[in-house]
């Protein structure tokens, strides 16, 4: 594929669809291509024409659905599963990982647009290392004592 064509991946956190994004991206620029995913959609064209369509589709519900860009596009052969003997796709635990924290993410970034402030934690202190070993040895001796 040439340089100038990329992937987007539109990640979506809840409560949409992903056909009812692809509708939308459908509307947007029929210059690129879109494919339906389990998490969303993938946009793949020249960067301007993806650019268009994502910014587009994040407008619908800009708190909960996600755009990452992919570093492969959709069959490459150094990706596909097909050529690659079956299993999950190099970095597809990754992305799974990123989609589970994403509903926590949305309630954070509604928060923030109702005017919340981030809560101040604690500063974490750490503990004197002779008072680190009195406590190894203690527990040393009840170890010993049993």
């Amino acid at each position: 594929m040439p340089e100038d064509i990329i992937t987007k991946m539109v990640v979506i956190a809840e409560s949409e669809l992903p056909s009812d994004i692809a509708i939308s991206a459908y509307k947007v620029s029929s210059d690129v291509t879109i494919k339906e995913t389990c998490y969303g959609l993938m946009v793949t064209g020249k960067r301007e024409e993806v650019d268009k369509v994502v910014n587009e589709v994040r407008k619908l519900n800009p708190t909960k659905i996600f755009v990452k860009e992919r570093g492969f596009p959709p069959g490459d052969e150094r990706r596909c599963r097909a050529n690659r003997g079956g299993g999950p796709r190099p970095g597809f635990h990754q992305l799974k990982n990123e989609i589970d924290l994403l509903p926590d993410i949305s309630k954070g970034l509604v928060l923030v647009e109702r005017g919340s402030k981030p809560v101040a934690l604690p500063e974490e202190k750490n503990l004197p290392v002779d008072i680190f070993k009195k406590i190894i040895e203690e527990e040393a001796a009840k170890i010993k004592g049993e």
